[in-house]
Formats: C-alpha cells, sequence, structure tokens
C-alpha cells in the first residue's frame, strides 16, 4: 500500500514539473505549493530523489528542481587513468566514452546521471556528468607521501584518479612508502582534492607480503572470521558422530578416491566407480558442509557474507575456518565423512540412464594427487602403477568412461576453450621464482568429466521436481558480435551459420575445431570467447551456452562457493520430505538475493585472483628487463598491441615504441599496419620482443620489437 501512495506522489510532482507552466522550484517552495507540512517533507524529499535518480527531473546547481533540457541517463562511472572515463549502463549493450572535460568530479564507481551528447554517427555514444548520485568507493588503498605539514596518498587502482590529501593529525603516523587504507571524508571538487583520513596502515612497501594484502584491503576480501564464529567452529566435533550417520546411506567399503593438487587442504570430492556389463556406475561423493553449517547460522551469515573461497598466488582466504574446511568437512583419506553422493548409471555413450541423490557415509582409500595419476595413466610409470596397483583398474576405467563423456558434450556443441592457467612459484619472501603454464592433463580432465555429469544430472531433476533452485546459467551470446565475429573470420576464409538472432553453440565449437593448428587460432579462439557472456548464478533454469547443456548447477564444491551450499540444503530438505509449502515459499523469498550475491561476489574473487597474478608477473619482469622473448600478440588497441609470451606473461608495445615506422589501428581487421612500410601486425603473430620496463605497483609490464635474430632468453 505505501508503495502505492509513494508512486502516486511521483506521478503528482513529476506532472507538476513537467507542466509548461512551472518554475523551477527548491523543496521548500514546492512544499509550501502542494501543502506538504514540515513533517512530511522528509518524504517530499524521496519523492524528488527518486525521480532525479530514474533520470526523469534534474536539480540544479542551486537546489531547484526542474525538467530535464537533454536526455539524462543513470550509470555507473568507470574511471581511466588517462583522466578520461565510461558509464555502463544497466541493461545497456554499449558503455557512454565520457570525456575528461566531462567527467565533472565523478569518481572510479560513483552512481551518475549522464547526458548524452550528439556523436558522430557509428561512432560510441559518448555523454557527459551531470551529476554524481552516490558515491561508490568509500575506501581506498594506497600509497602515502609526506610532505612537511601533511601527507597524501597515491590510489593503487589506475581508474581512481585523484591523489587523496590527507590531514597530518588524521595519518595515524604514516610514513613514505606505507601502504595504507583510507576512509575519504570529503569527494573534493573538480579543481579540489579528495580528502581522507588513514584507517589502518597495511605495512611499509617493501614489507614481504604487503603487496598482496593490499589487494586484499582494496577489494575489501574478508580476512579474519570474527571470535563467535571461531567459537561456533570450535565447537563442532572432530569426527562424525552414530546420531549423524543415522538413516544414512553406508558406502564405506566402497572404493573411492579423491584426486586433487598437491597443496589442496579441502577436499570436498570423492569419486568411485565400478562397471556392471555396458553400464557403468559412477558415484560423485560431495562433502555434506551443509551437517556443519546450520542455515542463518553466524557460520552461514558469514559464508553467503564471503560467497566463495579466494585462492591469491600467496594464500586462501577461505569461505569457512579451517577448523571445518580442511577438518570435518573434507574428505580426508581413512576417516568416516558425511556427504551428498550422486549416483549414477552411464551407458557407453555417455547418457545417464538412471541415477540416485542420497545421503551417506563414506570412507576415502585413497587421496590421490593429479600428477600421481597423470604418471599412472599418462607417463606409465612403473613405481607410480606398483603403488598403487589396487586402483589401477578403477583409474583406467576412469580415463575411458571421461573419454566418452567428453565425446558426448563435444557431439552437443559444448565448447571447450583451452588457454592455459598460469602457476607462480614464490619463495619464503614472496617473490615469484618461476611462472609456467598450468596445463591440464589427463587426471585434471576426469575429475572435470565427472564433476559436470554430476552438476547436470543434480541440475535436471531438480528442474523437474519444480523447485524453487539455484542454476549457473550462461545466456547466448548477443547476435551483434556473433555477427562481427563472423565478418571477421570471413577475411580469413572461415564461416559460421547464425541467424539474426540465435546461435548454436556447436556452430562455435566446428569453428574452433576447423581453426585448430592453424596460424590463426589464438586469434579466432580469443575473439570469439571475447563474443561470449560471463556465466552467473540464477533462479531460473535458462540453461548455459558454453556447455550446452540445457540444465547445470554447482553442486560439487560446498566448501568454497555458497550456492553449493545453498543447494545442497535444499536437496536434503527434500530428501527428508520435509519441503512442504511454508519451506518453498521460504526459499523463493531468499533465492534471488544469494544468486545475486554469490554472482557478484565471485566476480570480486575473479578481479582480486587476476590482480595478484599480474602483480606478481610484473615483479618477476622486472628482474629480466633487456632480455628478449617470443610471443604471441593477443590484442590490438588503437594505442598498442599486447603480446603473450609462453609463460603466460602479457606486456604492452606501446605504439611509440614501433620506431621502424607510423603504426594505426585497422578496427575493423584488429590489425596494426605501418603507413609508410606496410608492414601489418595480426592478432595470434609470433613477434619477438624485448622487455622495456616493468612496475609490480602498477602491475604493467612494456615490451618493445626485437630484432628477428636477436637471441631468445633460454
Amino acid at each position: 500500500m505505501k508503495e502505492d501512495i509513494f508512486e502516486k506522489r511521483k506521478k503528482v510532482i513529476y506532472d507538476l514539473i513537467c507542466d509548461e507552466h512551472y518554475i523551477p522550484m527548491k523543496v521548500k517552495e514546492l512544499a509550501i505549493l502542494l501543502q506538504v507540512t514540515k513533517e512530511e517533507r522528509p518524504s517530499l524529499q524521496a519523492v524528488l530523489d527518486e525521480l532525479v535518480k530514474e533520470g526523469k527531473i534534474e536539480v540544479s546547481k542551486r537546489g531547484k528542481y526542474k525538467k530535464l533540457e537533454s536526455p539524462v541517463l543513470v550509470g555507473t562511472f568507470i574511471g581511466n587513468q588517462k583522466g578520461f572515463g565510461f558509464v555502463e549502463i544497466e541493461g545497456a549493450e554499449e558503455d557512454i566514452f565520457i570525456p575528461e572535460s566531462g567527467v565533472n568530479g565523478a569518481l572510479h564507481q560513483d552512481t551518475v546521471q549522464v547526458a548524452l551528447v550528439s556523436g558522430k554517427p557509428g561512432k560510441r555514444r559518448e555523454g557527459e556528468v551531470v551529476r554524481v548520485l552516490a558515491r561508490g568507493i568509500t575506501e581506498v588503498v594506497g600509497t602515502y607521501q609526506k610532505s612537511k605539514n601533511f601527507g597524501f596518498v597515491v590510489p593503487d587502482s589506475l581508474k581512481f584518479t585523484r591523489d587523496i590529501f590527507i590531514p597530518i593529525e588524521r595519518s595515524k603516523g604514516a610514513v613514505d612508502g606505507h601502504k595504507v587504507l583510507v576512509e575519504i571524508t570529503d569527494y573534493g571538487s573538480k579543481n579540489k582534492k579528495p580528502e581522507g583520513k588513514v584507517k589502518k596502515i597495511i605495512g611499509h612497501i617493501n614489507d614481504p607480503g604487503t603487496d598482496i594484502l593490499s589487494i586484499v584491503y582494496a577489494y575489501d576480501l574478508p580476512v579474519e572470521f570474527s571470535d563467535k564464529i571461531m567459537h561456533q567452529a570450535e565447537n563442532v566435533s572432530n569426527e562424525v558422530s552414530e546420531a549423524d550417520m543415522a538413516g544414512r546411506m553406508d558406502i564405506r567399503d566402497w572404493q573411492i578416491v579423491t584426486i586433487d593438487g598437491e597443496d589442496a587442504k579441502d577436499l570436498d570430492d570423492g569419486v568411485s566407480l565400478t562397471k556392471e556389463g555396458d553400464i557403468y556406475h559412477l558415484g560423485v561423493h560431495i562433502a555434506d558442509v551443509s551437517n556443519y553449517v546450520q542455515e542463518n547460522s553466524a557460520l552461514d551469515r558469514e559464508a553467503l557474507k564471503r560467497g566463495t573461497s579466494v585462492y591469491l598466488v600467496d594464500r586462501v582466504i577461505p569461505m569457512l575456518p579451517h577448523k571445518l574446511s580442511n577438518g570435518i568437512c573434507s574428505l580426508n583419506e581413512g576417516v568416516d565423512r558425511l556427504a551428498l553422493s550422486c549416483i549414477m548409471d552411464i551407458d557407453g555413450k555417455g547418457n545417464v540412464t538412471g541415477h540416485q541423490i542420497a545421503e551417506t557415509v563414506i570412507k576415502v582409500d585413497r587421496r590421490m594427487t593429479y600428477t600421481s595419476v597423470k604418471k599412472i595413466l599418462e607417463d606409465r610409470d612403473p613405481e607410480e602403477t606398483a603403488k598403487y596397483e589396487k586402483l589401477v583398474p578403477m583409474f583406467e576405467m576412469m580415463q575411458e568412461l571421461a573419454a566418452i563423456l567428453r565425446k558426448k558434450r563435444r557431439q552437443r556443441g559444448s565448447i571447450d576453450f583451452d588457454f592455459p592457467e598460469t602457476k607462480i612459484i614464490l619463495d619464503k619472501e614472496g617473490h615469484p621464482l618461476e611462472i609456467k603454464p598450468y596445463d591440464r592433463n589427463v587426471a585434471t580432465k576426469i575429475i572435470e568429466d565427472f564433476m559436470l555429469i554430476a552438476n547436470e544430472t543434480v541440475a535436471q531433476d531438480y528442474y523437474w521436481q519444480e523447485l524453487p533452485f539455484v542454476y549457473r546459467t550462461h545466456d547466448n551470446p548477443d547476435p551483434e558480435k556473433i555477427q562481427q565475429l563472423a565478418l571477421f573470420i570471413n577475411n580469413f576464409g572461415y564461416a559460421i551459420k547464425n541467424t539474426r538472432d540465435e546461435i548454436h553453440p556447436k556452430e562455435l565449437q566446428k569453428l574452433l575445431a576447423r581453426i585448430e593448428d592453424s596460424p590463426e587460432e589464438t586469434l579466432i579462439s580469443r575473439l570469439t570467447l571475447r563474443s561470449m557472456k560471463r556465466a552467473s548464478y540464477t533462479v531460473e533454469c535458462t540453461g548455459h551456452f558454453g556447455l550446452a547443456a540445457p540444465y547445470y548447477c554447482h553442486f560439487t564444491s560446498p566448501i568454497r562457493r555458497y550456492p553449493d551450499l545453498q543447494i545442497h540444503r535444499i536437496i536434503k530438505e527434500n530428501l527428508r520430505g520435509k519441503m512442504n509449502e511454508g519451506r518453498i515459499e521460504h526459499y523463493q523469498s531468499i533465492l534471488q538475493t544469494v544468486a545475486d550475491q554469490s554472482s557478484k561476489l565471485e566476480r570480486r574473487a575473479d578481479e582480486a585472483e587476476r590482480e595478484t597474478e599480474k602483480l606478481k608477473k610484473a615483479e618477476y619482469m622486472e628482474n629480466h628487463i633487456g632480455e628478449t622473448f617470443e610471443g604471441v600478440i593477443s590484442s590490438i588497441t588503437s594505442w598498442g598491441m599486447y603480446v603473450e609470451l609462453s609463460n603466460t606473461i602479457e606486456g604492452m608495445i606501446h605504439v611509440t615504441n614501433m620506431y621502424d615506422d607510423r603504426y594505426y589501428y585497422r578496427e575493423e581487421t584488429h590489425e596494426m599496419f605501418g603507413v609508410d612500410t606496410g608492414k601489418v601486425y595480426k592478432l595470434g603473430q609470433k613477434v619477438r620482443i624485448r622487455v622495456l620496463g616493468a612496475d609490480k605497483h602498477t602491475r604493467s609490464v612494456d615490451f618493445e620489437m626485437a630484432a628477428e635474430d636477436e637471441e631468445e632468453q633460454p
């Protein structure tokens, strides 16, 4: 009812302000005109603020409300170190470019009103910030620099483009070179710097670990657990009780293994496999975290607040305290553990002909590593094979089934981008010793294939039960981006069949198969990936485009992902016959928030992980300045080319460092061409570069072209 009244008031006030006889007025004048009492004035202000936020009216510098003089949109301002910026409008396919002259005091992540200005046809939309509606950033991490009677902080984020003035009495005794967390107290104006106070001294710029901690604070990643949460975790038993095992399916005599990386301590998935005739019986056994993390407990609220574990290069910031994640919830070798198992019957073509989801008690036979299983299956290592003699037949059967599942996915159109991840090895002081690609092998693929089929099976089961659920969805690409891709690959003699509205993932998969081992493989693969959308968590099951799967969810990692923990609760309530109308309504009321928040926190974790990698890569290259390497052009822009080395490190060759000609960017073909020489550089092309510079603080690496005959570094 209150919402209806609010909306009616909005309409009345909007109609009044848009009336041709209306003269711009302040709140006080409007209150008199509308006969609004002093007590009701805050509600009038709320209505006006909402109309401004929606871009329906505007307010002058003197506080007078008036009809819009030009189209105004509301969005998020994204800063750029060069002074200009962009405004992201929700639902819009293209950002609005804001020149430096039109920023008007907006800072990175601010919610702003932006007025469109006339631009050239076919060019990106351009605008001007007319009003900052809400500040997006309240705290900034940066480097403190001291002057005689004051200090200032240079933000680490290159998108936050203004230094922050710090009065000496608010510096907490910070000295030159301290990394600090600053609370912004005054956002300044066009001609005045923002002002702040030091909230925390993170450490000196040269102290080990300070660099990563700075990123942790910059992304507001929660590090410590509160005493209340630690106390709750300490009260959890170290062993599975008889009461916990009651009523569960006891499969402790099954041959079950975990297969993870050497460093993994939170083991949340075990696998088992047997075969009868032509039918494989695959068991995917997932730690029953929900048994120990009760809904709405302090542990649960903290897990939702974190959303996911964050894996940085030198540390893991867990979603749950180690007492749980590495202890009772971890499927450690040789001990009783509670699990939620998805047990599937799979035929020789990879079809799931039957399945059971059950609460179980398991005991893992062996804690295996990817390296060990690879040695057995790929390297045929006699020592490793002898060590795990009893398990070898099961591993060989797993390899066989994984290949069947992969073939089936490929036949339906699942897209597999095989870009290598990065493995960074640090010394005790946190300095990078080695950076190399972390390639997938036979063992990582087995686990990947088994987790995928379990996630699909669970999602399909709950979709058809029509119960509230959290799905992992991946929307179809925008038709415009696919048409741009189609036009580009046509230059290389390739084509994709697509309608104006929709493309089937199989078409992109066929394209990737056709370009395999060709000179343009890297180029087209990257552009195909960029044409696709980002996967997210949703309450609607709209399918997963990249996997060509109509049903998909995240079921397999409840120790480190909140959506998995959430759906485990739903599954268990359903298995126990407790999913009544009241519980269905409860889940319907909370799951949208869980899905949205989990998607947002996943993005935050991904960005923080990328930033720590970029930092360590730049630090590594600081020791290789002047050296020569071979790389592949991974991206081309109007200001230069990015080149990726075989160790996954990427650096930029700025156009000003391409000395042999004047180079320009040809957008339609993604090429850099020389005016006088006619030389052309393309995406995916191999080039020899010299390391010109590297800076861990700006997380940047600069290259220049090296002579073709210049010797490459080992």
